[in-house]
């Protein structure tokens, strides 16, 4: 038996490296791609980043000296090698606004929407999910009008709307949440100058230090956005859940599981929910990837120092560099994402292994 699997094992081993090297080619690909536009972007836009950076009283020599350090008097496909290496070696620039490093700033800033989305997006999927399901396996019934109603608030109701009403209610009014912000300021000093910051996200950080107080002052403050944002994800989760099993629960197989006897809750949450997966995994990608970026109004709303703010921040002053470094930071999200998919897709379907 070992002699007549042997051959197959040095081709099951190439053919991994060739996907590996496919996807890595791919991913490249795309990065380049990625750089290509926001290089066209920064050069078309009517902004001059030399005068951005030394002011409208500088000097000709001063210019001239800033365009050469800058490689601004380089042939465009030598400025456009430049800038991949840069953007490669992690130096997206100087921000005009802050005066400090793009990367830097971003380091700052990316961990807050990484911590909002992500609670968000963990909460769209528990609720979402199973809504989804069930609503499926009873077409027509109270709870599928009910889901697919808030469904359809969810995608109709502007966000900036559902976040002031938050406000007023949950907190103005019956005080149940913090308010705008990630902590009360007494605990940001804390914060800021006790704890040791492992990762930047304070849910995080407080409990690695052993500071549940900060812990629950920051899961007040941040519950109110995360749970408007997953009210949002949740609606098109649970939508596209609820799609995916009704012609799932169509399928041959399905019938076959039924009349052998084979029990409903197995029928439904292990054979269908499994083959629905796969188009699943790509839905909360795309839905994560969009609340990393998307969040703009909400991290304006509740005045959170996140991504969003900042690129829009930036973008109010022409503040190029920060705008297409943030930019750049976000594609790379999408790029890692989809790649992500791709890789959960080899674990859930045996078929695409």
């Amino acid at each position: 038996m070992t002699d007549t699997a042997s051959p197959d094992h040095p081709s099951r081993i190439w053919q991994g490296l060739r996907q590996i090297a496919g996807t890595l080619a791919t991913l490249l690909v795309t990065f380049i791609g990625l750089l290509a536009v926001t290089f066209v972007i920064s050069r078309v836009v009517p902004i001059d980043p030399v005068t951005s950076i030394l002011g409208e009283r500088a000097t000709q020599a001063q210019i001239e000296e800033a365009r050469e350090r800058l490689g601004l008097d380089q042939p465009m496909w030598k400025q456009f090698g430049i800038y991949v290496g840069n953007t490669l070696r992690g130096d997206l620039g100087t921000s005009v606004r802050t005066r400090d490093p793009v990367s830097e700033d971003i380091a700052r800033y990316f961990p807050a929407t990484l911590e909002l989305a992500t609670l968000a997006t963990i909460l769209g999927v528990l609720f979402g999910v199973p809504a989804g399901v069930i609503a499926a396996t009873k077409p027509g019934s109270f709870f599928d009008q009910t889901v697919r109603l808030v469904g359809l608030m969810g995608y109709s109701m502007p966000i900036f709307w559902l976040g002031l009403i938050g406000l007023l209610v949950f907190y103005g009014q019956l005080g149940w949440v913090g308010g705008p912000g990630r902590l009360d300021p007494v605990f940001q000093m804390t914060m800021d100058f006790e704890l040791t910051q492992y990762t930047g996200m304070i849910l995080l950080d407080t409990a690695l230090n052993g500071r549940w107080d900060i812990f629950a002052n920051a899961f007040s403050h941040i519950i109110l956005p995360a749970g408007l944002l997953a009210y949002i994800s949740m609606a098109y989760i649970s939508r596209m859940t609820r799609s995916f099993m009704m012609n799932e629960l169509g399928q041959e197989y399905i019938t076959t599981a039924r009349v052998k006897g084979m029990p409903e809750r197995r029928v439904i949450w292990v054979h269908a929910l499994r083959n629905v997966m796969v188009p699943l995994i790509t839905v909360v990608a795309l839905s994560y990837a969009y609340l990393l970026e998307g969040a703009v109004l909400t991290e304006t709303i509740f005045a959170w120092p996140g991504l969003g703010s900042y690129i829009t921040d930036a973008l109010l002053v022409a503040d190029m560099p920060a705008v297409l470094g943030g930019t750049v930071v976000v594609g790379a999200v999408y790029i890692g994402l989809n790649m992500l998919s791709d890789l959960l897709y080899r674990l859930v379907d045996p078929r695409a292994r």
